[in-house]
């Protein structure tokens, strides 16, 4: 599994310039078009949210766990709209401050590791994209990935109770993934070889599942699935409009930007990380098809 050390590159390095950019709490994960890409992105993320409170019944008073929170834009959804009562857990410290800083209940903490006896049991569960960081290069290798997935399921399973809802969001690898052998950051710029390694050094400790059907069958047998959609269009899209959020100029944004011109020069695994700014590894392994997203709602049985 990703670190507090990889999540805090991932995610407390960029806090500041993606605040300054998407806003204090904005959503680092796919938003919800259903195909109308007239829809500004605030409103897709809005709808998603909708999607998913509507799709765990979450009401006045219900108590929510945002597992792998972000920035907090559920959470803020559900206790401003909703009523709802929130614990959000993060790995990256900076996620946690900017949480707290904006009035919410964010604590640092590996929501796999969650026992009810730290919070009691909860009326719904959700992790948006946070299964993407719990499995790792060298875990997947040693033939550990399935046995992470159901552990965490056990983890939900014993957080929850009977005919309580699960919530999951979650890239995954698709029908035109290479063998990982294959990868080579120094690979032609537009090979699927070049972005596959870019996306590993983009998210270190991470390793996506193969396809939504490993997920589900390791969700067996203590939920059934609800209902399970591709987000992988919508993705595309989201993306396209964060990178236009993350090129519009903002003082103090750019100068942050210049800030990490000497690291570039420097070193050259920075050089490798940054280059996701002038590709999306992301979009392009969408529009290959070499990932897909997936909504994916358990209800426990």
């Amino acid at each position: 599994m990703a670190n507090q050390k990889d999540l805090d590159f991932t995610y407390t390095t960029i806090d500041e310039i993606f605040r300054l950019s998407m806003g204090e709490t904005g959503d680092y994960s796919g938003a919800k078009y259903d195909g109308d890409f007239s829809m500004t992105l605030e409103e897709a993320q809005k709808a998603k949210h909708k999607f998913i409170a509507d799709s765990l019944h979450i009401k006045k008073g219900s108590k929510v766990l945002d597992m792998a929170c972000g920035w907090a834009p559920f959470t803020r959804y559900i206790t401003d709209e909703r009523g709802a009562v929130s614990i959000g857990l993060t790995l990256s410290q900076g996620q946690a401050e900017a949480c707290q800083k904006n009035g919410y209940n964010v604590l640092v903490k590996d929501c796999r590791q969650v026992k009810p006896n730290d919070f009691g049991v909860f009326d719904a569960i959700v992790c948006i994209g946070g299964l993407e960081h719990f499995c790792s290069v060298e875990e997947w290798k040693a033939g550990k990935q399935e046995q992470v997935y159901r552990d965490f399921f056990q983890t939900i399973y014993d957080l929850l109770p009977v005919g309580g809802r699960f919530y999951m969001q979650t890239m995954v690898f698709s029908k035109n993934m290479i063998d990982f052998e294959e990868l080579d950051v120094n690979a032609d710029k537009g090979s699927t070889a070049y972005i596959m390694a870019l996306m590993v050094k983009q998210f270190p400790g991470s390793w996506l599942p193969y396809g939504p059907e490993m997920v589900i069958n390791c969700a067996l047998p203590g939920f059934k699935l609800i209902s399970k959609s591709s987000g992988r269009l919508d993705y595309i899209e989201t993306i396209g409009q964060w990178r236009k959020k993350f090129r519009k100029f903002h003082l103090k944004k750019y100068l942050l930007y210049l800030s990490l011109i000497p690291r570039y020069f420097t070193d050259k695994e920075f050089r490798h990380l940054v280059a996701v700014f002038r590709v999306s590894p992301n979009k392009v392994c969408f529009e290959k098809e070499v990932m897909d997203h997936f909504r994916l709602v358990f209800e426990k049985v």
